[in-house]
C-alpha cells in the first residue's frame, strides 16, 4: 500500500459511527525527577514536577477513533466518585457521546497512576498505582448497559469491544450485544481486543486483535503449549479456526503483525522501522485503526495495514497517546 492508497481509505474515517464498549479507565502520570534514595527505607525519592490524567483502556480507543474522525459513542461503567464523574465529563468534553456510560456503585473508577522520573540516562517508570475492581458488573448495571447499547446499534458502522478483564465484557453480555448487533444491523463492523480469558466470548467477530504473548496464552488454554517461531503461523491458524474468529490479528513487536484470515491462509505485514519511544496505547491505536478502515470498505490486509501503522505513530509518542491522519499516512512511501 502506498501513501496515496492509504490516504483515500484514511479520508473515509470522517462521519463513521463506532460504538465502543469495555473497561473505562483513567491513565494518570506523575513526572518528576529522582536525585536521591530515601532514607526510611531503599526506595527512590521523586521530586513531582508535574501531574497528567488521560481517559485510558477503552476510553484510549475512543479516543483514538475521534482523533482519526469518527463519530464515538463510548459504553462501560464508573464508579459513584469524583474520578468517575471527571472521566465522563472528559469524554463529553472530547465529543463522544456518553449515554452507554452506566455508574455501578459496587466499584471504584478504575485508575492507573504511573510514577515516571527522569534521570540522566532518561524517563523510567518507578511504579504504577492500580485502583480497581475486577469482579463482573452487578446483574442490574449490566442489564442497564446492554439496554443503552442495543438503542444505539442500528446507528452504527462499528462495534469495538476494548477488554481489559475489570468486569464490563462478561460472556453473556458480549454475545448478547453481537447478536444483537448482528440482528439489527447485518452491515456492521464487530471487532474487539481481548485477553486471553476472554477471546473466546468474541466469537463471530469480524476481526479479534491479540498481542503475541497473549496469542501464545490462548493457545496453552485452549489447543497446546505455546509455539516456538518455526510452527507459530501454523498455531494461529488452528486458533483461529478455533475460536470462531472470522479474522485473527496477531502483533508481534519487532516482527510487525500476522493476520489469519476466513480463508485458512495468513499474511504478514512488516513492522514500521521507527524509533520507538513508549508501547502505551499503541494496541487500542491498531485496533482503532482496523476498525475504521474495515468500516469504509477496506479489505482485512489493508484495514491492517492502516492500524499497523496507526499503532507505529503513537509508539514514537510517549505516554498513553493518539495518533492523527496525517502522521499515519507518513509512514506510507
Amino acid at each position: 500500500m502506498n501513501r496515496s492508497e492509504a490516504e483515500k481509505i484514511l479520508a473515509r474515517f470522517v462521519g463513521r459511527r463506532v460504538l465502543v464498549v469495555g473497561d473505562l479507565m483513567v491513565d494518570e502520570h506523575i513526572w518528576g525527577h529522582v536525585h536521591r534514595v530515601s532514607p526510611e527505607a531503599p526506595v527512590l525519592v521523586v521530586d513531582v514536577e508535574s501531574e497528567s490524567s488521560v481517559p485510558g483502556g477503552a476510553a484510549n480507543a475512543a479516543n483514538q477513533l475521534r482523533t482519526l474522525g469518527a463519530e464515538v459513542v463510548i459504553a462501560g461503567a464508573i464508579g459513584a466518585d469524583a474520578a468517575g464523574e471527571s472521566l465522563r465529563e472528559s469524554l463529553a468534553a472530547l465529543g463522544m457521546d456518553t449515554g452507554a456510560v452506566v455508574v455501578s456503585p459496587d466499584r471504584p473508577t478504575t485508575r492507573k497512576t504511573r510514577v515516571v522520573a527522569g534521570t540522566q540516562q532518561g524517563a523510567q517508570q518507578v511504579v504504577r498505582v492500580d485502583r480497581e475492581k475486577r469482579t463482573a458488573l452487578p446483574e442490574a448495571a449490566a442489564r442497564s448497559l446492554i439496554e443503552r447499547i442495543s438503542e444505539q446499534l442500528a446507528d452504527c458502522d462499528a462495534l469495538l469491544f476494548s477488554d481489559y478483564t475489570k468486569g464490563v465484557l462478561s460472556e453473556s453480555t458480549v454475545r448478547t450485544l453481537t447478536e444483537a448487533a448482528r440482528k439489527q444491523k447485518p452491515s456492521i463492523i464487530i471487532t474487539a481486543n481481548p485477553k486471553p480469558a476472554s477471546v473466546r466470548f468474541f466469537a463471530d467477530a469480524d476481526i479479534a486483535q491479540l498481542n503475541r504473548s497473549e496469542a501464545d496464552e490462548a493457545l496453552r488454554s485452549h489447543l497446546f503449549e505455546s509455539p516456538d517461531d518455526a510452527v507459530f503461523h501454523d498455531a494461529g491458524i488452528r486458533l483461529r479456526e478455533y475460536l470462531s474468529l472470522r479474522n485473527l490479528l496477531v502483533t508481534r513487536s519487532s516482527q510487525g503483525l500476522t493476520v489469519f484470515v476466513s480463508d485458512g491462509t495468513y499474511t504478514d505485514i512488516a513492522p514500521h522501522r521507527i524509533e520507538v519511544f513508549d508501547g502505551t496505547g499503541a494496541g487500542d491505536s491498531t485496533i482503532a485503526g482496523v476498525t475504521l478502515a474495515l468500516a469504509t470498505g477496506a479489505s482485512v490486509v489493508e484495514s491492517v495495514r492502516i492500524g499497523n501503522a496507526a499503532g507505529g505513530a503513537v509508539v514514537r509518542k510517549t505516554g498513553v497517546a493518539t495518533a492523527t491522519r496525517e502522521e499515519i499516512a507518513q509512514l506510507f512511501e
